[in-house]
């Protein structure tokens, strides 16, 4: 796995575990709704995955963008896809989110070359 991947999963999993130990019933009720929400059901995975990543392109939010970006991956979307999406993102989040298209498509880029 590329080293910007590699941190980002690293970090994440690191501070997770802090934040899941600390035993905060709200927290840990929200991490659990995070994960149920993008199990399979009417829409499939790749399909709310796609959706988590325009969501968090809008919101600019660069940690899920990543977390989506990677799953996605996993799933088997391609950079086409991938960018067709983040094109959505972009129109409707405007020219802001250029700069988190910018790390999205280097993200990806890393992700890439774990293959």
């Amino acid at each position: 796995m590329s080293n910007l991947a590699t941190e980002f999963n690293d970090y994440r999993s690191k501070m997770n575990d802090k934040l899941l130990a600390d035993n905060n019933k709200v927290i840990k009720r929200i991490f659990n709704l995070d994960t149920n929400a993008f199990t399979e059901g009417l829409l499939d995975v790749r399909t709310k995955e796609l959706l988590g990543l325009v969501a968090s392109a809008v919101l600019r939010c660069d940690d899920c963008i990543k977390y989506h970006l990677e799953t996605v991956h996993k799933n088997g979307i391609t950079k086409e896809e991938m960018m067709e999406a983040m094109s959505i993102a972009t129109l409707v989040g405007g020219t802001i989110v250029i700069p988190h298209l910018r790390r999205a498509y280097e993200f990806w880029e890393a992700l890439e070359e774990e293959n």
